[in-house]
C-alpha cells in the first residue's frame, strides 16, 4: 500500500504578514495591564504571493477569521510571552494556508455492483414479506 503524497508546504513571505502587539485579555495578575503580550496577525490573502488557486480556496473557506475584504485575522494570546504568541500566530497561519495547499480530489460517480443490486432486491423482498404478515388475521374456525 502506498502512502499519499505529502501536501506541498507553501512559504509565506514575512513582509506580507502584519504583526502588532496588543494587551491580552483574561487573567494575568498585575502584569496584564502593563505588557502587550498578545499578537494580532493580519494577512491580506488577495495581495499575497500565494498561487491563485490557493488564494481562491482560502477565500472560499467559511472561516470567521477571514473578513469580507479577504484579510485573515489571527489573534494569539495563549502564551505568556510576546515571542511565543508571535510564533503561535505564525504557526496557525501556516497550518491554515497548508490545509488548502492541495486541491481536493474530484469525485467520480460509480455504478452499484451486480451483487449489491441482488442484495438490495433480497432485502426488499424480505422486508415486504414481514410487512405483509402484519395484516389483519381472519378468524375461520
Amino acid at each position: 500500500m502506498t502512502k499519499p503524497a505529502a501536501s506541498p508546504l507553501l512559504q509565506i513571505n514575512e513582509a506580507e504578514v502584519e504583526l502588532s502587539a496588543i494587551r491580552a485579555q483574561g487573567a494575568g495578575g498585575q502584569n496584564v495591564n502593563k505588557v502587550s503580550s498578545a499578537i494580532h496577525l493580519r494577512f491580506d490573502i488577495a495581495a499575497s504571493s500565494l498561487p491563485q488557486d490557493v488564494k481562491e480556496r482560502l477565500l472560499a473557506l467559511h472561516d470567521s477569521r477571514i473578513t469580507k475584504d479577504g484579510v485573515l485575522v489571527i489573534k494569539a494570546q495563549q502564551q505568556r510571552t510576546q515571542e511565543m504568541n508571535r510564533l503561535d500566530a505564525l504557526m496557525r497561519l501556516h497550518e491554515l494556508v497548508n490545509s488548502v495547499a492541495l486541491a481536493p480530489k474530484t469525485r467520480r460517480a460509480t455504478k452499484p455492483s451486480y451483487a449489491s443490486k441482488q442484495r438490495l432486491r433480497v432485502a426488499k423482498s424480505q422486508r415486504a414479506e414481514i410487512k405483509a404478515l402484519r395484516g389483519r388475521v381472519d378468524a375461520q374456525s
